[in-house]
């Protein structure tokens, strides 16, 4: 079986829509002075600038960035289309076209280049990737330790006693307990001796 041909209404439209143009825009060129090629040219860059524009319009659609400046090329790009249909209406003699038009098709190149060119290398924004939320960094607690207890200061050593105090002292204590029947307490010794607390206690302690 042969297969089915189907012809689509929009692309045969798109077709002729683009045939008449390109030749209205050649026409237009050709009465302006272009000849040759140069003719031939002029449809294929206008053309361009508005497929050029009409991209970028698209690649920016989704970005959120300003499309100012793809929509003003794209206008200029249609306006000239149109114009050159317009033009070769019947409204404008092409055998004597005036100045003004020629210096338009005379500049258009330079304009066609500019708007291709901001076109095509002006970088689109990138969007940002999305970041994941991170968790903040967990405060680690400080575990205060016990500081240690300070140092006692080293006891002094024992006063040296001679032995012949001790022997009095030993004789004072013996009166004492015969007279009263209590031993002599540190107290009483230093106050009987004359010397200093830490002497006493020291004869005390021998005397026990």
């Amino acid at each position: 079986m042969r297969p089915s041909l189907r012809v689509d209404a929009v692309l045969v439209q798109a077709v002729i829509a683009g045939a008449l143009s390109f030749s209205h825009l050649h026409d237009l060129a050709q009465a302006a002075g272009q000849h040759g090629w140069k003719a031939w040219a002029y449809p294929v860059s206008v053309d361009l600038l508005l497929v050029a524009a009409w991209r970028r319009l698209r690649s920016l659609r989704d970005t959120g960035a300003s499309r100012n400046a793809a929509w003003s090329w794209f206008a200029v790009a249609l306006a000239a289309s149109l114009g050159a249909n317009v033009a070769t209406a019947g409204l404008l003699d092409l055998n004597d076209v005036p100045d003004w038009l020629r210096i338009l098709v005379a500049g258009w190149p330079a304009l066609a280049f500019l708007g291709g060119t901001l076109l095509v290398h002006t970088p689109a924004p990138e969007e940002e990737p999305a970041t994941e939320p991170t968790d903040p960094e967990p405060v680690r607690e400080q575990i205060s330790e016990p500081e240690p207890a300070p140092a006692l200061p080293p006891a002094p050593p024992a006063p040296h006693v001679p032995p012949a105090l001790i022997a009095h002292a030993r004789k004072l204590a013996d009166a004492h307990r015969a007279s009263t029947g209590q031993p002599m307490g540190p107290d009483i010794l230093r106050a009987r001796l004359g010397v200093p607390a830490p002497m006493a206690d020291a004869i005390a302690a021998q005397l026990a």
